[in-house]
């Protein structure tokens, strides 16, 4: 072979990344042109000699650039034969290397109609890295959506991060890069280069489809096989349809898992999820949650975001752990009666350059347009779900999370952003639908797909919109032109709540109506009432600390907030560290303020959520009709003098129905009367003024319901109030 087969200029694209199909002349190709024959090439900079060793013999190639691209022509033969690489590197040991170059396409046909489609529902199933095994060589198979690209290359760890390697094949139909590289295994780290088609700056863009990824500065991702573990939660997937029925209790600890608790004596380090496991969940079990929901685990590179700004969307975070360990917090809770939903973020995602944002150098993801692109108040780019890579890629995901990871629900994040183009958007800054209106119609058609793809692959999970607005029918059913989701969170109570609860008692009187007009509403949607994160961030103050008065009444209030939550229609759900009244505003920086469980107000506080968790677990007026009118039941909201409010909380058994008795002022009233539907004995369930919750304790007395109408009610009970209190009754 006295000449190269390549002319110059192919030469030295290929030696400089540049070539616009590297795998039509890597690997082995028969020649027609002059010599016949079939012709191997291979670039690999840093090997000072190269042969082909094949089953007949072995043959040095010949090196046709100072940059390490070798060629060797076989005369000889005519057809393609397996062969493997004998690599003398500058510096080191020779060794045997599979060619990647040798192995052709392995996506299926249907997998890339699916995709073409834009109905590609386990797209992870295939997309990013998996190991596996192609003609009894172990290795690795990428696949990386890129329309746009010029060129795309896998580089890490294996090929010291030269893009000029592994260039990949494209699929230009798809938009897709795919390339099986064997040896690449379990752990190595990786990224793609990728060219774009203008002048612009070659990218090195992390793995959307990654399952697992490293940690700031490098966030590289990692090869990861999920395949393996050991599930042991099969009884609670089992049950899992009735347990989470909106016949049954709902009661959420909302955490961020790196500060829920730290170890300080540990440079105040992380807990991993195995201790987390080892600490979060008998506390869980103990305060009497039904569910823990987990502010977004998916890889994100910024802590302050809180997870909310993410790149890695199939891969939980490693600042706990690995995926495996994940798995294995997740099934634990289970085996304890735990159910686990995530915060999942299919609004916005982060700018970070190795991230999604202008993935191939246009905008894959997002909008081009900025009026449509970005997220003004959060510095976030916004999905474009009109694009098939973009619905792919989501409902994959969503698919991915319960799939593999068992997860039993999904609070989506920001869903208001979503369904409105003009959303914190002043005039002009946003552009109409086609139809001139201001309605997200593909975000919407999305949401759509996403309930009802998932619901019908996963029948009892749970979907819960945080959305703060009065879009109709959030919980309604797809059939009926609604969203599709089980839950709403209720913003509104949440809001007109705390605006009530932190006025002085003394101007209560005039704002009654704060309190009673979520009640007007409370049926509209199936809702979730959240004190949540955001309440005690951003100088808005602590739970306790929202509330008026000196220590004591501070405490009071908070215990009568409490009380009032868990008789409210709707599933609770309460952020971690309002258990036991933190005092300082929520730092991600650091752990809750666990020292304060010394002191008895902060113990007792802890105290009363345990003991609504339970009343509301086992009383079925309380969480049995939650989302119907038939389980609440006014008796008197309109005494706002003394700002009381008295109730009926109802489940289908009206026999097993409980009265709330709630007193908004520090004074105690002596027989005041409520009207009751049955004469005889009541039991105190609860009454948050007892000392065991850090109350004065004053004396109630026996309760008992005389034959006399009041409220409109046939009988009555005379009753002493605390100051500052509720009451839960129930008839003996």
């Amino acid at each position: 072979m006295e000449e190269p087969l390549l002319n110059l200029q192919e030469t030295q694209a290929l030696s400089h990344g540049n070539h616009g199909d590297p795998c039509a002349v890597l690997g082995m190709n028969t020649v027609s042109d002059g010599q016949k024959g079939v012709v191997v090439r291979a670039f690999l900079p840093h090997a000072e000699q190269v042969s082909i060793k094949y089953e007949d013999g072995c043959k040095q190639m010949k090196r046709i650039s100072e940059q390490g691209l070798f060629e060797y022509l076989f005369t000889d033969r005519r057809e393609p034969f397996g062969y493997t690489f004998k690599v003398q590197p500058y510096h080191g040991e020779e060794y045997e290397l599979h060619d990647p170059y040798a192995f052709g396409p392995l996506i299926s046909d249907y997998d890339l109609q699916l995709w073409g489609e834009g109905n590609h529902r386990k797209a992870y199933e295939w997309m990013g890295s998996h190991t596996r095994e192609v003609n009894g060589v172990a290795g690795t198979h990428f696949v990386v959506p890129a329309p746009s690209a010029q060129r795309v290359s896998v580089v890490g760890t294996f090929n010291n991060w030269d893009g000029r390697v592994h260039p990949m094949r494209k699929l230009h139909d798809q938009g897709l890069w795919e390339l099986f590289i064997p040896h690449v295994t379990t752990g190595d780290l990786y990224k793609y280069e990728v060219k774009p088609q203008t002048e612009e700056p070659v990218l090195t863009k992390a793995d959307p489809y990654a399952f697992y990824a490293e940690q700031p500065p490098g966030n590289a991702s990692i090869v990861c096989d999920l395949s393996g573990y050991s599930w042991e939660d099969r009884e609670w997937m089992e049950s899992r349809t009735k347990i989470q029925d909106y016949d049954y209790p709902l009661s959420i600890y909302e955490v961020h898992l790196g500060s829920w608790k730290r170890k300080p004596e540990e440079g105040h380090r992380y807990l991993s999820y195995r201790e987390l496991g080892d600490e979060l969940i008998p506390y869980v079990n103990e305060m009497g949650y039904t569910h823990i929901e987990l502010m977004p685990v998916a890889e994100h590179p910024y802590d302050p975001s809180w997870g909310y700004q993410g790149t890695g969307f199939y891969a939980p975070t490693s600042r706990f752990g690995s995926p495996k360990e994940f798995m294995e917090f997740v099934d634990r809770c289970h085996q304890h009666d735990i159910g686990v939903i995530m915060d999942w973020v299919p609004a916005h995602f982060a700018k970070d350059a190795h991230g999604l944002r202008r993935f191939d150098g246009t905008a894959l993801y997002e909008h081009e347009d900025p009026r449509q692109g970005e997220h003004q108040d959060w510095g976030t780019n916004i999905f474009n779900y009109g694009r098939i890579e973009v619905r792919n890629f989501l409902l994959s995901n969503a698919m991915y999370w319960f799939e593999e990871y068992h997860i039993d629900g999904m609070r989506v994040d920001a869903v208001a952003s979503m369904l409105y183009l003009d959303y914190s958007r002043k005039e002009g800054q946003w552009i109409p639908n086609q139809y001139g209106g201001r309605e997200n119609i593909e975000a919407i058609e999305f949401l759509r797909d996403f309930n009802s793809i998932v619901h019908d692959a996963f029948p009892g999970v749970i979907t819960a919109a945080e959305e703060s607005t009065a879009w109709p029918g959030v919980t309604d059913s797809v059939d009926n032109m609604g969203l599709g989701f089980d839950y709403k969170w209720n913003m509104g109570w949440m809001n007109d709540t705390l605006e009530y609860i932190q006025k002085d008692p003394v101007y209560r009187k005039y704002h009654q109506n704060e309190l009673t007009f979520p009640l007007l509403y409370s049926f509209a949607e199936n809702f979730i009432l959240p004190l949540s994160h955001d309440e005690v961030v951003h100088q808005k103050k602590s739970m306790v600390n929202k509330m008026p008065g000196d220590y004591w009444q501070k405490f009071a209030n908070l215990r009568l907030l409490y009380t009032y939550m868990f008789g409210h229609p709707g599933k609770k759900l309460l952020f971690m560290g309002n258990e036991f009244a933190q005092w300082d505003e929520w730092d991600q920086e650091q752990s809750l303020d666990w020292h304060l469980l010394d002191f008895d107000n902060h113990r007792k506080m802890r105290t009363l959520v345990q003991d609504l968790n339970q009343i509301y677990c086992e009383q079925p007026a309380l969480h049995q009709v939650d989302e119907s009118t038939e389980g609440f039941e006014w008796i008197d909201m309109q005494d706002a003098d003394k700002s009381i409010i008295s109730f009926i909380r109802k489940g289908r058994d009206i026999k097993s129905h409980l009265i709330f008795i709630l007193n908004f002022t520090p004074a105690v009233h002596h027989q005041y009367k409520v009207g009751v539907l049955e004469t005889g004995r009541y039991n105190i369930l609860l009454n948050s003024d007892w000392d065991r919750y850090g109350g004065s304790d004053v004396d109630l007395g026996t309760v008992t319901a005389k034959k006399e109408k009041w409220h409109h009610r046939p009988a009555h009970i005379s009753i002493t109030i605390p100051p500052l209190a509720g009451l839960i009754l129930k008839p003996k």
